[in-house]
């Protein structure tokens, strides 16, 4: 007999929920680095508004979204999640979305990636998404002036044909939209955050999502609605694919745009390339 509680099926219980003080310091181990790497590190290796400094604090963001990768596999472990690949799938919603009155796997349910796509373009491909960053500088207008990576920075002729950037990007966008962010927060942490938090554990997951983004501070309250897209569906059908696909988007977006800085067809209408 098919259970009908949404919390009841798979492997996760309310008895294994995390604690308020577990979920905090999972955050906070991988949220306290970014913005030391960011603000201290970067800027003493490379003066800030070179573009010396917008590649090494890339490098550095890359490099604390590894730490994220690692801490989610040493969590997992623990937990003994890693034992075979059906027991780590389960354990962070890598199954087709399940019907929320009975539990059953439905591909077909992925259809509601469409009006969440959207939901998630209103906030973070228009000029709502910017307009929602800048109010975090009305109580704190000291943050307009840290040093942030501007992607925009590197699109100069001098780097079409530099293909280790194209290599760079791809690694950034495995560890940012699949094996960082997104196994530590939705893989990691939503499946065990209604035990605290209870129905509104989507909400508390997409909060925790945007304060860790220390690094880019006019991007937080923005990112707060951005993610509530991705976190919504993946806890109501229980499957992370919504947020993998969602915030994958970014990385399309990003990829196509560094291939064309590469390849210099950036540069074709100007006449250079």
């Amino acid at each position: 007999m098919k259970q009908t509680d949404d919390t009841q099926h798979g492997p996760e219980k309310d008895t294994d929920q995390y604690s308020l003080a577990k979920i905090l310091t999972i955050w906070a181990v991988v949220a306290v680095p970014m913005p030391i790497l960011a603000f201290v590190i970067a800027p003493a290796i490379a003066e800030a508004g070179t573009m010396r400094h917008a590649f090494t604090f890339w490098f550095l963001m890359i490099g604390g979204m590894i730490w994220q990768f690692i801490v989610s596999l040493i969590v997992l472990a623990q937990e003994g999640a890693l034992k075979s690949w059906t027991t780590f799938r389960d354990r962070v919603w890598l199954n087709a979305p399940r019907d929320p009155k009975t539990g059953e796997a439905k591909w077909r349910l992925l259809w509601w990636l469409i009006p969440a796509f959207l939901f998630y373009a209103a906030i973070e491909l228009s000029p709502l998404g910017p307009f929602l960053g800048g109010l975090i500088l009305i109580p704190l207008p000291f943050l307009a002036n840290l040093p942030e990576m501007n992607i925009e920075m590197i699109f100069v002729p001098e780097f079409v044909g530099a293909w280790w950037i194209m290599a760079v990007t791809v690694v950034s966008c495995i560890f940012n939209y699949a094996l960082g962010e997104e196994l530590l927060f939705r893989g990691v942490l939503l499946p065990k955050m209604r035990g605290v938090f209870g129905k509104w554990d989507w909400v508390a997951n997409a909060v925790l999502f945007a304060t860790y983004h220390l690094h880019v501070p006019l991007r937080i309250l923005f990112i707060v609605f951005g993610a509530l897209a991705w976190t919504l569906p993946s806890r109501h059908f229980r499957s992370n694919w919504f947020a993998l696909i969602l915030h994958g988007v970014e990385g399309v977006f990003l990829l196509v745009m560094v291939f064309a800085l590469v390849s210099g067809l950036a540069f074709l209408g100007n006449g250079q390339g």
